[in-house]
């Protein structure tokens, strides 16, 4: 196939990672994939004027950014400066797959010669601050086949948005990038977490719940990494140790650290780094969010509690830490088992699937999809997390 990517800005978040591994996926086999995204969206003239008063000057046109598709061997063609991406930015194709509510609309008005359309939905976009709400479910509405990447927004598409044609393709992890050999507990207790400022994702519920698990676990010790610096109105515990973009090949090795992994989050669509946590060995407690909620099998690989309960948070936190030795190892080894059940191979063979049933349904007007069309979403019968 001739398959399209259309990406918003790319970065390193993990959004776009997930982008680029199946761009490079499926151009091993045999695809001829081409990638198109914006430069940064520069300052609206307001927010430049507001800088300007608040004595902060005026800002600079935003600079390129590092991404996870610099190491991407496929065509990238990046259309600068910022605008919406139209027919001539894009190649003629069998697909062109939207990845972001915005692009979503863009790819919605690209002609038919661009290829069927499809959407891979990576989150609920409309639970962000800021959104607008209204232009943000109509995306969900568009006459464009949905590949989900978690068992919720699948139920999203179908209970909310009524499409229950929904195919979904769970993300993996990288088991050549992310691992660590066999182990036992630190000689310190030690849990690491995700930093970040962003409320939604949940670091002072993380740290609330940390405060209350050191009360009964004495010198817990603190592993993060994050994407920006310690806000310091959000501090992290005293003594805690904290890697500010720490490159790629060095997160396996903080995960190895720790004895726990702890994710407090109030939403994801799927939220990369329990699973990888658990590609290291490492059990994991998380609220009951995105792909958490189809990996974590409860008391098994680790535990799952409601979001935003601190006191549950911190007591399965507290569980886990005062495991006894063999009881750590046998969770440890069941967090190992569950990430290296299902690859990316096998999510780049449900996507391929999944685009396929795109071009079908494109052909018969969206309306359906065929019972052989269904059969073939779900790759040919391959066992996957949560399923």
């Amino acid at each position: 196939m001739k398959i399209n990517m259309v990406l918003p800005t790319v970065d390193i978040s993990g959004g776009v990672r997930v982008i680029a591994i199946y761009a490079q996926r499926l151009a091993q086999r045999g695809h001829e994939v081409t990638c198109v995204s914006c430069t940064a969206r520069p300052a609206s003239l307001r927010r430049k004027i507001g800088s300007l008063a608040r004595g902060r000057g005026w800002p600079a046109n935003p600079r390129p950014r590092p991404s996870h598709m610099d190491s991407v061997d496929v065509a990238h063609r990046v259309i600068s400066p910022w605008r919406p991406i139209r027919d001539a930015d894009v190649p003629d194709g069998d697909v062109v797959l939207a990845t972001w509510w915005e692009t979503a609309e863009w790819v919605a008005a690209l002609s038919p010669s661009k290829g069927a359309k499809a959407y891979l939905i990576q989150h609920h976009e409309l639970l962000f601050e800021g959104m607008p709400r209204e232009r943000v479910a109509a995306t969900w509405r568009l006459p464009l086949h949905k590949i989900t990447i978690s068992k919720w927004l699948t139920e999203v598409a179908h209970d909310t948005y009524g499409d229950p044609h929904a195919s979904h393709v769970p993300n993996s992890v990288d088991t050549d990038q992310f691992h660590a050999p066999p182990r036992g507990r630190q000689q310190q207790p030690t849990v690491g977490m995700l930093y970040s400022a962003t409320k939604f994702k949940g670091a002072q519920v993380s740290l609330e719940a940390i405060g209350r698990a050191s009360k009964q676990v004495p010198g817990l010790r603190v592993v993060a990494f994050g994407a920006e610096p310690v806000n310091p109105e959000l501090p992290l515990p005293p003594g805690a140790e904290y890697h500010h973009r720490p490159p790629q090949n060095a997160i396996k090795d903080l995960y190895a650290k720790c004895d726990v992994w702890l994710c407090g989050s109030r939403s994801e669509g799927f939220h990369l780094p329990p699973l990888e946590a658990m590609a290291c060995r490492c059990p994991v407690v998380s609220t009951r969010v995105g792909g958490s909620m189809d990996v974590i099998d409860e008391g098994v690989n680790g535990h799952l509690v409601d979001v935003g309960d601190v006191a549950a948070l911190a007591d399965r936190l507290t569980r886990v830490l005062k495991l006894p030795e063999p009881a750590w190892r046998q969770m440890s080894d069941a967090a190992l088992s569950t990430a290296k059940r299902y690859t990316w191979d096998d999510a780049a063979q449900r996507l391929e699937s999944a685009l396929h049933v795109a071009i079908r349904r494109s052909r018969n007007g969206m309306h359906t999809a065929s019972s052989a069309d269904l059969i073939q979403a779900e790759s040919a019968g391959l066992q996957v997390q949560g399923s």
